[in-house]
């Protein structure tokens, strides 16, 4: 476990003096590590950290029917207690400020700092969604140019800002589709889904009212494009087609794909979640995609969520276009930007579907994400996506010696790596392998996705990781599968260092607690 890798990285290994298991302390710490009791175990109820004097009896009681005889229970802190809680707990997290997170994209991205600033600006950071247009007119070209960059990068004509997620993304280009065949009065019921598309397709393909069928993939892990010519006909509305999908591959075939698709009559819908492995590099519009959502956090470094929704816009074709939702963001004749938010006010969406949010997006978003673009530039754009495919395939190469690669011999991956648990030994999985990661100080990859990959791990390093920070995970990363397939049944109790050790996790799912109860006496 102390040899080096192959690019020469060596672990600094502490002596093995038993003390990791030292005698228990006091207070339940670990050093720095410290016993965080709940917030009623610090304070007592019914008392408060601030001293205020009881009201006159003669002053009218402003609280009307909320007067209450018996007490309440809500315990009282003072705000060191409050504030010491909170930070230890924050201190337990882990980001990607810490250190490498093998989720990659799909959750946790480097934030450049210079975008948080830029987010936190005045005008930005304190508008209100009902200020008069012109008073916020810099923040509506900012969605402007953020939309006109979008359809630049993805050679698409049109561009939905108000979706706030991926999901509702999808959503947004799955009743786009609907709408469109709806108004050349040829109402569809089945959407088609490859095996290797992103997760949620299928969901939101059913939650809009489609049925929806599975289309297999190939043994090199891409749609099987004669099963789906296969299937194609006139009740077939569309197909949402992953690309790169979640086996890590680019669709090679996806133009044929899309061929096929419309000659049939229905829409091609593109999940755009893995976009950042191709940005600058492909136009998914020269593709034949007709919607594609494009999540900001992924491609664009926004936070996940950032304190509020996030943000999924999504590109349209020009079939798809004049169905698009309301509000949008247009550019006057006189030069200043307007919301429109009413259809007869702009004859080329009077199709509209409809709207899907009650504002028009979630303007933190915007602007971060236009911020990165703006730093990177063209050619930065499109070395995030080469640095991406670049650490993904080091990963993907340093690992298939000892740890399944199904699809190691498909060709290059692109932004993610995935391997499978073949040849563990004994009954340890990949829930063990995962379980410790977290002992060597890393976050758990995506696990068990996708579907087609039996006890998957899915691993995406993003562009910003260095050679450096790499290695040690791949160094980490193979002790553990030499651990596993020698049958290593101390990882059925992994992790160890953790502030709480393994759960009985379907217990938890099963019989949560998600409330504290005093002891009863």
């Amino acid at each position: 476990m102390n040899a080096p890798n192959k690019s020469g990285w060596k672990p600094a290994m502490q002596p093995d003096d038993g003390l990791h298991n030292g005698p228990r302390t006091t207070t339940g710490n670990r050093a720095l590590m410290l016993e965080e009791p709940l917030l009623f175990e610090i304070g007592h109820a019914e008392t408060t950290g601030v001293d205020l004097p009881e009201p006159d009896s003669g002053v009218p009681n402003r609280v009307g029917g909320f007067e209450r005889d018996e007490p309440i229970g809500l315990v009282g802190l003072t705000e060191p207690e409050t504030i010491r809680h909170y930070t230890r707990l924050s201190r337990q997290n882990y980001g990607i400020d810490l250190g490498f997170f093998p989720l990659g994209s799909c959750t946790m991205k480097h934030n450049p700092r210079l975008n948080e600033k830029v987010a936190r600006m005045p005008g930005f950071a304190d508008i209100h969604p009902l200020a008069p247009q012109q008073t916020v007119q810099g923040a509506l070209e900012v969605i402007h140019q953020l939309g006109h960059w979008l359809c630049t990068l993805t050679g698409m004509p049109a561009v939905a800002m108000s979706p706030k997620a991926g999901a509702h993304g999808e959503l947004c280009g799955i009743l786009a589709i609907r709408a469109a065949h709806i108004a050349r009065g040829d109402a569809r019921s089945v959407v088609l889904v490859p095996e290797s598309a992103h997760g949620t397709n299928p969901a939101t393909a059913a939650f809009a009212g489609y049925e929806v069928e599975d289309i297999p993939a190939t043994a090199e892990g891409r749609v099987d494009v004669a099963k789906l010519k296969e299937r194609m006909g006139p009740d077939v509305a569309g197909v949402m087609i992953t690309n790169p999908n979640t086996c890590g591959l680019f669709e090679k075939d996806f133009r044929t794909i899309a061929d096929a698709v419309h000659e049939a009559g229905g829409y091609v819908y593109c999940d755009g979640a893995n976009f950042n492995a191709i940005v600058g590099r492909v136009r998914p519009g020269d593709l034949g995609v007709d919607a594609m959502h494009i999540n900001l956090h992924k491609t664009f470094s926004t936070p996940h969520g950032g304190g509020g929704p996030g943000s999924g816009p999504v590109v349209l074709s020009e079939a798809l276009a004049p169905f698009a939702p309301l509000p949008f963001v247009r550019k006057t004749q006189g030069g200043a930007f307007e919301l429109v938010e009413e259809e007869h006010r702009e004859e080329s969406r009077d199709r509209t579907f409809g709207r899907m949010t009650a504002f028009h997006g979630q303007m933190g978003m915007f602007t971060r994400a236009l911020t990165y673009m703006l730093s990177h530039g063209a050619d930065g754009l499109k070395q995030v996506a080469e640095d991406a495919v670049l650490n993904a395939n080091y990963i993907l190469r340093s690992m298939e010696d000892v740890l399944h690669a199904p699809f190691a011999d498909s060709g290059p991956c692109m932004h993610e790596a995935l391997f499978g648990d073949r040849d563990f030994g004994g009954e340890l999985s990949t829930l063990d392998l995962a379980k410790g990661l977290i002992d060597e100080g890393y976050h758990p990859m995506t696990v068990y996705f996708p579907l087609v990959v039996h006890g998957a791990m899915l691993v995406e390093p993003t562009e910003t990781e260095s050679k450096a920070s790499i290695d040690q995970f791949v160094t980490a990363f193979r002790s553990l599968v030499e651990r596993a397939k020698a049958g290593d049944e101390s990882l059925k109790q992994a992790p160890y260092y953790a502030p709480r050790r393994r759960l009985d996790e379907t217990a938890a799912a099963r019989k949560p607690r998600l409330s504290w109860l005093p002891e009863e006496d």
